[in-house]
């Protein structure tokens, strides 16, 4: 069988502006298939080398595969489903594939918009994509695609959804194959070296109202910290990785494992720097523990602080105050770690007092790095729910974190455009003429410098935020911002939306601990909790009840 992965050729300016990432999807399920005796697999990154349509298409019949795959994230889900029509042109028996997140809870709009894709992946994919292609590969499609669990295709004119798969319980079984990537051009531009994106856990036990991620992975999972380093030292060795982030969406949740993971690093004199997403309230109870993590080599954390006001806050669940976001940024700072805060705008009740305010608050915490992301409603999340009409644009290649998609009342899309602009002009001028140069010696002062060059980078580029595409120039073109959202996307009906496509964990147990963890209380009980609790069952009683709800 030979099997083709296509990443698709999508930019936004967001991310990018620090260098390319490696795509760490192909190489998990690259290695699963490697494993399971399907070793004929090849890669085409179509996004980080700017593979244009033709060349794609080239590629594609100088392979012949017999499948072809591809991932999305909402915004990149129409160039991944023409990326799969170039596909099935170039290699018309060739059986096209798509998964990714959006996919698995929109496979209904997906497979309407986009016939010639044969078969859905819907959610964790090392598992489900090895059954299918052995189902592919002993003549079993399509006749017998029904007994696949975990996949979504259609059949005469109706949509078919197979069974949830269950989720990969032995995650220190998944082995990656990260050989598998050209490594030529993941580098990270603040070091100068090349990156890499490996995870330590699958899951999350908060349910952030915004967030998706803890319904796409379903239930917490955590690996061995020990293979974790052995696959980070692989990359240093084989592929020349001077930098990490791990990609969890909270790798400090189970503090002891994390615990064991830095002084492994520490053990094995590995001087590698690496950054993380977490929590204010996992750093606050690690106050004490951050010289230590500093000493790991955790050069870099971006804090999900989210908003600087409390109202927003509750919004979101956060479950944080503000006056909690500013010691854990005055924390993170006295431990010589560059910390980054998170901020969320662009919601309807948005202005530009509000607007101001968390400028002032990025003043007043004195983090060093401050983001300011427009919000963006996944077609899947709650609050996408909660908004109903407020949503007004369904265009989900302009779902990007860069794009205003929700209208505030007080302000058009053009001028909250230009006021997160001035905002950065303003923090960023500040820390480059008063704040990088004089940030001590070392390795933080270097990595704040190259943060610098690599916003500044960007910004001549015109690539920041799209700016050159929009076409905005500064506070006098603000009128004439052209986001160009394509009005012929429409809202998805509400029966092509998969809410239930995953289990919600019961609250009363694994969000209790989770929160009672991360304020500090019965911190070594709970975090064996976390890391002992009876998924299966757990989810099994939370089924039983949204079965009875929902009556399917």
């Amino acid at each position: 069988m030979r099997i083709l992965f296509i990443h698709p050729n999508y930019h936004s300016g967001g991310a990018e502006i620090a260098g390319n990432w490696p795509p760490a999807w192909v190489a998990y399920l690259s290695g699963a298939l490697k494993k399971a005796g399907y070793p004929d697999v090849k890669f085409i990154d179509a996004m980080t080398f700017d593979v244009g349509d033709e060349a794609l298409r080239q590629a594609i019949v100088d392979y012949a595969p017999d499948i072809v795959g591809a991932t999305s994230i909402t915004p990149s889900i129409y160039k991944a489903q023409q990326a799969l029509k170039i596909a099935k042109e170039a290699a018309p028996g060739a059986i096209t594939v798509l998964g990714g997140v959006h996919a698995t809870f929109m496979y209904r709009q997906v497979l309407a918009e986009a016939p010639w894709i044969d078969a859905i992946v819907r959610g964790e994919g090392e598992e489900i994509i090895v059954n299918l292609v052995r189902l592919i590969d002993e003549g079993g499609w399509p006749s017998q695609r029904e007994g696949v669990k975990g996949i979504a295709y259609a059949e005469d004119g109706k949509v078919v959804a197979t069974a949830a798969a269950p989720t990969v319980k032995d995650i220190d079984s998944i082995v990656a194959d990260w050989g598998i990537l050209n490594w030529e051009k993941y580098n990270y531009i603040p070091l100068g070296v090349k990156v890499a994106i490996p995870n330590m856990a699958r899951g999350c036990p908060f349910t952030c109202s915004f967030c998706s991620q803890w319904k796409f992975w379903r239930d917490y999972r955590i690996r061995d910290p020990k293979k974790v380093v052995d696959e980070i030292e692989t990359l240093m060795r084989d592929h020349g990785v001077g930098f990490f982030i791990l990609a969890d969406e909270e790798p400090t949740i189970n503090k002891k494992k994390f615990v064991a993971f830095c002084q492994e690093l520490i053990d094995r004199k590995l001087n590698i720097l690496w950054g993380i997403n977490t929590r204010v309230t996992d750093i606050l109870r690690d106050e004490e523990l951050l010289p230590f993590y500093r000493k790991a080599g955790l050069i870099h954390v971006s804090l999900g602080t989210e908003a600087a006001a409390q109202l927003k806050l509750d919004l979101f669940n956060k479950e944080t105050t503000v006056a909690q976001n500013k010691r854990a940024v005055e924390l993170l700072r006295n431990a010589g770690v560059v910390v980054e805060a998170q901020f969320i705008v662009g919601l309807e009740n948005e202005t530009a007092e509000t607007l101001e305010e968390t400028y002032r608050m990025a003043q007043d915490w004195k983090p060093d790095l401050a983001n300011w992301s427009m919000y963006t409603p996944w077609p899947f999340s709650d609050l996408f729910k909660e908004l109903g009409d407020k949503v007004e644009i369904f265009d989900y290649e302009k779902y990007n974190f860069v794009t205003p998609i929700i209208k505030p009342h007080a302000m058009d899309r053009g001028e909250l455009l230009d006021r997160v602009m001035n905002n950065y002009r303003r923090f960023y001028m500040k820390k480059a003429l008063f704040s990088y140069p004089w940030a001590g010696s070392g390795q933080r002062r270097r990595y704040l410098l190259g943060c610098l060059k690599a916003f500044l980078k960007a910004g001549f580029e015109r690539k920041f935020y799209d700016l050159g595409k929009v076409e905005y120039w500064g506070p006098q073109s603000r009128k004439k911002v052209k986001f160009n959202f394509d009005a012929t996307r429409k809202r998805a009906a509400d029966e092509d939306v998969e809410w239930q496509v995953t289990h919600n964990r019961p609250a009363s147990t694994m969000h209790e601990a989770a929160q009672a963890m991360a304020c500090g209380g019965g911190k070594e009980q709970l975090e064996e909790s976390l890391e002992e609790a009876p998924f299966d069952a757990l989810l099994a009683q939370e089924t039983a009840k949204t079965h009875e709800h929902h009556l399917h």
